[in-house]
């Protein structure tokens, strides 16, 4: 489905995006949109949250559901 795949980029730039805090101190998202607090800056942290909660829901779809939607 579309849906997982965006929910996988948005929970990857997430994971890139705490990797860049933890290792050098660098929050990429804030610095692009112009700090955290920033409407443009939740947006992006809601919508990672939002990508997380959806991705929960592949740990509980069958392998053959996975499959078939993906073919």
């Amino acid at each position: 489905m579309i849906i997982d795949r965006i929910a996988l980029i948005l929970i990857i730039v997430g994971a890139l995006n705490w990797g860049s805090v933890g290792l050098f101190s660098f929050d990429a998202v804030a610095w692009i949109s112009g700090g955290v607090g920033t409407l443009l800056a939740r947006i992006i942290y809601i919508a990672v949250a939002l990508a997380g909660i959806w991705c929960i829901s592949l740990l509980f779809r069958s392998r053959d559901e996975v499959s078939r939607t993906h073919a």
